[in-house]
């Protein structure tokens, strides 16, 4: 899939948002997690990426799988838009 430049910078938001799982990025775009890494990584300053990572690393709410009952799933308003 081919992002355009407001595409790059909702995933970029998107990807450094505590609560918003690599998932709903995927859903949304068609990035998987590796896919959301290299695209971060590309766009990225080299100092800017290597926080991310380590923010992100392991992160229970940047993993549907992984995240708790009191985690609350947040939707972006083109998510909504989209579902409706």
């Amino acid at each position: 899939m081919l992002l355009n430049e407001s595409d790059i910078s909702r995933v970029i938001e998107m990807a450094w948002e505590d609560r918003t799982p690599f998932e709903a990025i995927e859903l949304q775009f068609g990035l998987n997690q590796d896919g959301v890494i290299k695209l971060m990584r590309s766009q990225l300053k080299l100092s800017a990426f290597k926080l991310w990572r380590e923010r992100t690393h392991g992160q229970i709410t940047k993993h549907l799988k992984l995240r708790t009952d009191d985690v609350t799933r947040h939707q972006s308003r083109r998510h909504n838009k989209i579902h409706r």
